[in-house]
Parts: structure tokens; C-alpha cells; sequence
């Protein structure tokens, strides 16, 4: 073995020692390299595994708030289904306009408690059906008939019990300013043969019965009857702005073998709870009928049960109407309806004299009484006791404004003994409807 001079030992030990230092430095590099890559990858992982949770935290929260609004949707709606309804004008602004009231009432005996037969011991010879007290009606809503639907605009009206549309087959220029029901259209139609005549002081209406599908707030009543009107009397309806009547009323009320259209929801098991609630605003839209459960966003505070005195109106019993504290009307008690059907409060003409009197109302024409609209802010509350719960109407409920200086007041009388709380109560107390325990609830609206 040959070897090499000192000096290249030398040189050649260097160089070997200095590609092991760059090797090893190299080397170094290289696992410091890759531990700041597996640094950045654990890193990494642990900024996705972190986002990760965060997103599963974040959907966790989502599913029980989410589960949370179902059950309080639940809980506010019961499973109602809810119908939004209008407010439009009514027929005796309508024809005060037109000046075409004072002819109305020279052609009708109107007297809105005649809607209510059984509150006249004595009979009545006048209008006993809903249409022709439309004179204060206000709110309606939109159903539809048949197969395809047919679309009417109809009162919600828990002052009855009859569905009634008018027909194709009304010639009367009242039915014709309106929707008809045409059942040569409906594929679902049935023909029941059976007729129906209603008197009036001032005529009749007649109409037939048939039996159709009717779709009220996306709920399908199969095999409906109700009636088709072939003649409406009375050339005011053509001012009417709805087309028909869908009574809310107890089934004993209804004409001879037809079941309600509430009652029918009930029966097919299409509604959650057996009840429906009304909520009435003052301006033309936000009023609605929710079928089958009660939305507490309409109201604030408790609710107030009241049991129902006369299963065929929504009657209950009344203690007494007070004003500046003292009694003016029911005194002793008094039977009252709950009246969706009607806009105004209405009562004995005694009871109605001492409300009107206490409010400072003057009588004007066609028994309606006005108040100064700049006095409305110290007129005085008129309380109604009912099952010993007092449920006051301020002034700026009970009135209405005609012009800049005169207010109506919305009290008028009746020659029934029933108090008939319409619309102006129901705007102040969102009103339940429940047949389940017959009885009427009620809670202050919002």
C-alpha cells in the first residue's frame, strides 16, 4: 500500500472532514426541515380539527336552536294553520259615500240583533240570516270550492253557522257583481237535490245545496255542504266587497243536516287542537283566523277562560257595563255573543241610552251617535265585566272618524236582549274560540 505524502494526508483529511460537516449540516437541514414540516402539519391538523369542532359546535347550536324555534313555533301555533284576512270598508260607509244610505234604510227594517233569533223570546219578523246584516261587516279572508278551486272572498263569521257562496245560476245583479260558484266547472261537485229558502222582513233567499270540496287555509274539507244562493234580495249587496258567509257558529245553528265547515276540519282530523283564535288589526292587512291553535305573539298577559252559556253563538255570560264607575247597563247580568260577524258593540236600547249618554254622544240619523273627535281624549273607558274579569274599551277604540270635527261612536241599539261584542272588542282582546272545552278565551291584543 502506497502512502501518500504528509502533505496530502493533510489536504485529504481536510476535505474529509469538511464533506462530513456539510453532510452532517446537510443532514441537519434536512430533519430540521422535516420537523418543521411535521410541526406545520401537527399545526395544521390541529387548526382543521379545531375548525372542525368549531363547526360542530356551531352546528350543534344551530340544531337546538333550531329544534328550540320548532318547539316554541309549536308552542305559539299549536298547529294552527292561520288565513290572513282584510280589512275593507263596510257597506254603510260605502253607501254614506254613495249617498245611498238613506234609501237602504227607507227599503230595510236594520236591526243587527236580528241575526240573533233566539234573543227574541217573542219571534221576529225580520232578517234572520247574516246577509242581509252585512251593513258593519268589515274583515274577510279568501277560500276556494271545487276542483279546480273556485276562489270566494268570504266573512269569517262566528255569529253562524252556514257556508253560503253565490251561484251561476243567481240572476240577481247582486250575485253577478260577485264571484259565482259554478259546479259544471268542479269535478268534485255533487248535486244533494235538497233546497233552501230563508225569509226576511224584506224577501227571501233561496238557494240550493250541494257538496264540494272547500280549502280553507291550505286545510282540505272533503264533502262540504253548503249553500249556493239562486237569489239574494236587495239591489245594496252589489256594494258588498265579499261574496259569501263562512259560519264559525256552533253546528246546532246550521240549516237542517249540514255539518260546519269547522266542525268537518274537526272530524277529518285536520286540526291540531279544537279551537281557532282570531286576531283583528286596525289597519287594512295583519288580521288573521288561525285554525287549530293560538299564536301568543297576538297577545300580552294571561289568557281569561269564560265558559260558553249557549252552545249555538259564541254566548257567554256578562256581569254588568260600567262607565266613571258606575253600573249604566246589564245590571244583574246579561247574556253576550262574540261577534266576528259585526263590526260594532250592540245592546238593548236602554243599556245603549246610558252608554251614549255617559260618553256625551249626540243621536244623529239612522240611529247612529257622534262625538266630537277633539273631546275623544278625556272621554271616559267603558268597562265589560265578564265572569268577573273586567275587559275595558278606550275611546279611540269605540269611536271612528267620518270627517275633521265628527267621531262615531260605534254603540248602537238593538230590539233583542243579547249584547253583541263585534269587532271593536275583538281588536282590543284577541278572542279563542274553543269547542273542545266550550268555552271563549280571551287576552289583551298587541
Amino acid at each position: 500500500m502506497t502512502l501518500l505524502p504528509p502533505r496530502r494526508r493533510l489536504r485529504r483529511a481536510k476535505k474529509e472532514e469538511e464533506e462530513r460537516r456539510r453532510k452532517k449540516k446537510k443532514e441537519e437541514g434536512r430533519r430540521r426541515k422535516k420537523k418543521e414540516e411535521e410541526e406545520e402539519e401537527r399545526r395544521r391538523r390541529r387548526k382543521k380539527e379545531e375548525e372542525e369542532e368549531k363547526k360542530k359546535k356551531k352546528k350543534k347550536k344551530k340544531k337546538k336552536k333550531k329544534k328550540k324555534k320548532k318547539k316554541k313555533e309549536k308552542k305559539v301555533e299549536g298547529g294552527g294553520r292561520r288565513l290572513p284576512l282584510e280589512r275593507g270598508k263596510k257597506l254603510r260607509d260605502v253607501l254614506r259615500e254613495k249617498d245611498l244610505l238613506h234609501q237602504f234604510f227607507q227599503h230595510h227594517h236594520y236591526d243587527i240583533g236580528t241575526k240573533f233569533p233566539h234573543a227574541f223570546p217573542n219571534g221576529t219578523r225580520v232578517a234572520t240570516e247574516p246577509l242581509l246584516n252585512t251593513l258593519d261587516v268589515e274583515y274577510y279572508g279568501t277560500i276556494s270550492i271545487g276542483t279546480p278551486p273556485q276562489d270566494f272572498t268570504v266573512v269569517f263569521d262566528t255569529g253562524s253557522s252556514d257556508l253560503w257562496v253565490p251561484s251561476v245560476s243567481c240572476p240577481s245583479l247582486a250575485c253577478q257583481t260577485h264571484q259565482m260558484f259554478d259546479p259544471s266547472q268542479s269535478s268534485t261537485y255533487k248535486s244533494t237535490g235538497l233546497t233552501l229558502s230563508i225569509h226576511y222582513g224584506t224577501g227571501e233567499m233561496e238557494g240550493i245545496v250541494g257538496s264540494d270540496t272547500v280549502t280553507v287555509a291550505s286545510l282540505v274539507d272533503t264533502n262540504q255542504l253548503f249553500g249556493l244562493s239562486t237569489a239574494e234580495p236587495g239591489q245594496f249587496f252589489i256594494h258588498v266587497s265579499f261574496d259569501g258567509i263562512l259560519g264559525l257558529g256552533y253546528p246546532n245553528l246550521a240549516a237542517d243536516g249540514i255539518t260546519p265547515v269547522f266542525d268537518n276540519l274537526v272530524n277529518q282530523s285536520l286540526l291540531q287542537e279544537n279551537l281557532f283564535s282570531v286576531y283583528l288589526s286596525r289597519e287594512e292587512t295583519g288580521s288573521v283566523v288561525i285554525f287549530g291553535g293560538i299564536d301568543e305573539s297576538y297577545f300580552t298577559g294571561p289568557i281569561n277562560w269564560i265558559p260558553v252559556s249557549y252552545q249555538g253563538y259564541w254566548q257567554v255570560s256578562m256581569d254588568s257595563i260600567i262607565v266613571n264607575s258606575q253600573e249604566v247597563a246589564c245590571a244583574g247580568g246579561c247574556q253576550a255573543i262574540i261577534d266576528t260577524g259585526t263590526s260594532l258593540l250592540a245592546g238593548p236600547p236602554s243599556g245603549i241610552r246610558n252608554i251614549q249618554s255617559a260618553l256625551g254622544a249626540r243621536q244623529g240619523m239612522y240611529g247612529e251617535h257622534s262625538v266630537n273627535c277633539s273631546s275623544i281624549p278625556a272621554m271616559p273607558e267603558v268597562i265589560f265585566v265578564i265572569d268577573g274579569v273586567q275587559y275595558p274599551v278606550s275611546a279611540l277604540a269605540y269611536t271612528e272618524q267620518h270627517d275633521q270635527e265628527f267621531c262615531m261612536s260605534s254603540f248602537q241599539d238593538t230590539s233583542g236582549d243579547l249584547w253583541i261584542l263585534g269587532d271593536v272588542f275583538i281588536r282590543v282582546y284577541y278572542s279563542i274560540f274553543d269547542r273542545a272545552n266550550n268555552r271563549v278565551g280571551l287576552a289583551k291584543a298587541v
